[in-house]
C-alpha cells in the first residue's frame, strides 16, 4: 500500500524543510512590525525625531562601572548620526593592564554641551578592549639555528605559552540606528528591548538612540599581545550607522558566537565563524547560507554512499589501492598540520573523523586483519586473486610513471622552505612541506585510478553515487573560494580537483556502465538484490 522511502528521500526532504524554516526565522528577524497608528499610547517613538544636537563621548577604565577613574579618549562635539567617520587615537594603558589585566571602553551618546555622567538623557555601552589568549609561538630559521633567537620578550612569551595573556584589540566599532522607527510596545523585539531606554514625554513614550558596539569586528588579526613594557597601544574607532534589521540580525549572531565561547571555544575558534559575517555584505552572506547549506547536505550524502559502497566491498578489481593508502596519508598530514597551526575546532573535529575513515577503507583495502596477543597486535593481510593481481600490475605502473615527477616537486619543494621560510620548529616544517605537497601535487594521487579505468576500459567498479555528491561539492567549494578568506594553496586545490572530476565524466561517457551484464571477472554490479518469486 504504501511505497518503501529511502533514506536519502527522507533527509533530502529534511534538509528542504530545514531551509524553508530557516528563511522564516531570518524573515522574522529582519522584519519589525511598526506600530500602525504613531499617535496611539502604544507606540515608542524615536528621540531623534527632535533633531537634538548629539555629542559622541568614549572613555576608558580599568572597571566596568568605572570605580576607580575614567580618561577620556575621544569626543566629538558636532556628532552627526548620518556621517560615518574613522579616528586613530592612542591610548596609554595603566599598570594594572600591563601587568596581564583587562581595559574596558565606555561609549557614550549623550546631548551636546552636558557632560554625560550628568545627563539623565544619555545611552552608553561597555566594552573590552583587551582579550586573553595564548601568544603565537615564535618561529625561528632552521638553518642559522638556535643562536639567532628572539629578544627577551618573546623568549619569557615561550616559557609562559601555556598561559594566557592579554591581548588589545585595535578596533572599536560603533553603530547608531538612524532611521526613525515607531516601535510598538505590545510587539516589541526581544533582542532589541536590552538596548531600549525609554523615558516619558508627556503621554508619549519615546525611546533614545539604539547604541551598538559591533563585536563581531573584532578579528585575531587584529590582536596585538601587551606585556609590561607595552606603554602606549594605537585603537582605531569607526562609527556608522545601522539599519533596523541589520541591528537585530548582527545581536543574534553575536549572541551566537558568545554562546560557543562559553562553551570553551576560544577567540580563534571563532574568528573563522566572525570572518564569515564581517569580510561579506548581506548579499554575499546569503549566498554564503544556501552554499554551506547545500554543501552540507552533498557532504553528508557522500559521506553516506561512500561508507555504504566501502562496507559492502570485497573484491580490489579495477579500484587504485595506492590512490586509497595516498588519501589515508594525505588526510592524516592535513589532520596534523591543521592541529599544529591551532586551527579552529569547526576544522579540525571534521578532518580527524574523515582521517579515521580514510584508515579504515585502507584496512579494507588491503584485507587487513587485525588478531590480539595479549597487548601486542599481529597484522594479517589477505591475498589477491588473478583479477585483482592484474588491477594492482596496472596501479603500480602508473605510480612508478608518477614518481618520477613527484618526488623531486615534493624534495625541491621542502629543501627551498627550509632555507627561505621561518618555522617553530623541525616538526612544523616537516608538516607544513607534507602538506604543501598534498596541496599542490595531491591531485597527482588521482590520476592512477585514471589509468586503471583507461587500461581495464570500465568505470564499473567506482562508487559512481559519492563521487558525483563529492564533485558537487568541489564546485561549490569553487564558489566558496571566491567568498571565504583561504590560504592560497588551499584555494588553487579547489580549482586543480574540478579537472580531474571532468576527466571521470569523460571516462564515465567514454565506457558505459551496463551493471546488470557480468564483466570479464565474473562480477555483476547490479545494486539491485534479487528478490524471491511469489505467488499472489
Amino acid at each position: 500500500m504504501f511505497h518503501k522511502t529511502s533514506f536519502t528521500t527522507l533527509i533530502i526532504g529534511v534538509f528542504i524543510v530545514y531551509v524553508l524554516h530557516t528563511c522564516w526565522v531570518m524573515y522574522g528577524i529582519v522584519y519589525t512590525k511598526p506600530c500602525e497608528s504613531p499617535k496611539s499610547d502604544s507606540c515608542i517613538s524615536p528621540f531623534l525625531t527632535g533633531k537634538q544636537r548629539l555629542q559622541l563621548s568614549v572613555y576608558t577604565a580599568v572597571r566596568q562601572n568605572a570605580e576607580g577613574g575614567h580618561t577620556l579618549i575621544l569626543r566629538e562635539e558636532d556628532f552627526d548620526l548620518h556621517s560615518k567617520f574613522e579616528r586613530q587615537v592612542n591610548i596609554s594603558l595603566p599598570k594594572k593592564t600591563r601587568n596581564n589585566g583587562t581595559l574596558y571602553a565606555m561609549v557614550f551618546v549623550h546631548q551636546a554641551g552636558v557632560s554625560p555622567w550628568q545627563d539623565p538623557r544619555q545611552v552608553h555601552q561597555v566594552t573590552q578592549l583587551t582579550t586573553y589568549m595564548l601568544p603565537k609561538p615564535p618561529e625561528v630559521s632552521l638553518i642559522a639555528g638556535e643562536e639567532q633567537q628572539r629578544p627577551k620578550e618573546q623568549k619569557k612569551s615561550e616559557q609562559g605559552a601555556e598561559k594566557p595573556v592579554s591581548h588589545w584589540r585595535m578596533r572599536l566599532t560603533l553603530n547608531v540606528v538612524s532611521e526613525e522607527f515607531v516601535f510598538d510596545r505590545n510587539a516589541l523585539p526581544a533582542d532589541v528591548h536590552r538596548y531600549l531606554r525609554i523615558y516619558q514625554h508627556g503621554k508619549k513614550m519615546v525611546y533614545l538612540p539604539l547604541l551598538f558596539v559591533d563585536e563581531l569586528s573584532n578579528r585575531v588579526k587584529d590582536l596585538m599581545e601587551i606585556n609590561s613594557t607595552t606603554k602606549e597601544v594605537p585603537l582605531t574607532i569607526s562609527y556608522d550607522t545601522i539599519s533596523l534589521g541589520r541591528l537585530r540580525f548582527w545581536i543574534h549572531m553575536q549572541d551566537a558566537v558568545f554562546s560557543l565561547q562559553h562553551f570553551g571555544f576560544t577567540e580563534k575558534d571563532t574568528d573563522e565563524i566572525k570572518a564569515i559575517f564581517v569580510d561579506t555584505n548581506l548579499y554575499f552572506l546569503g549566498l554564503t547560507f544556501f552554499v554551506a547549506t547545500f554543501h552540507l547536505l552533498f557532504d553528508f550524502l557522500a559521506f553516506k554512499n561512500d561508507i555504504s559502497f566501502w562496507k559492502k566491498k570485497k573484491s580490489m578489481v579495477g579500484m587504485s589501492s595506492k590512490a586509497v593508502l595516498w588519501r589515508c596519508f594525505s588526510t592524516i598530514v592535513i589532520f596534523l598540520y591543521l592541529l599544529d597551526e591551532q586551527t579552529s575546532l569547526l576544522v579540525l573535529i571534521p578532518a580527524g573523523i574523515g582521517s579515521i575513515i580514510e584508515v579504515w577503507k585502507v584496512k579494507k583495502a588491503f584485507k587487513i586483519q587485525i588478531q590480539w596477543r595479549g597487548v601486542r597486535p599481529t597484522f594479517l593481510f589477505g591475498k589477491s586473486d588473478e583479477s585483482e593481481r592484474r588491477t594492482e600490475e596496472y596501479d603500480t605502473l602508473a605510480m612508478k610513471y608518477l614518481s618520477y615527477l613527484l618526488y623531486p616537486l615534493c624534495i625541491s619543494g621542502a629543501v627551498y622552505a627550509l632555507v627561505y621560510v621561518k618555522y617553530k620548529s623541525w616538526y612544523s616544517w616537516l608538516i607544513n612541506s607534507l602538506v604543501n605537497g598534498v596541496y599542490a601535487f595531491g591531485f597527482l594521487f588521482m590520476l592512477p585510478q585514471l589509468f586503471v579505468n583507461y587500461k581495464l576500459k570500465s568505470v564499473a567498479h567506482l562508487p559512481w553515487k559519492a563521487f558525483m555528491y563529492k564533485a558537487f561539492n568541489t564546485f561549490i567549494d569553487d564558489v566558496f573560494a571566491f567568498i571565504i578568506t583561504m590560504p592560497t594553496s588551499h584555494r588553487l586545490a579547489c580549482f586543480r580537483d574540478d579537472v580531474v572530476f571532468l576527466i571521470y565524466l569523460y571516462q564515465r561517457w567514454l565506457y558505459p556502465v551496463d551493471k546488470s551484464r557480468v564483466n570479464e571477472y565474473g562480477v555483476s554490479y547490479d545494486d539491485k538484490p534479487k528478490g524471491k518469486s511469489h505467488k499472489d
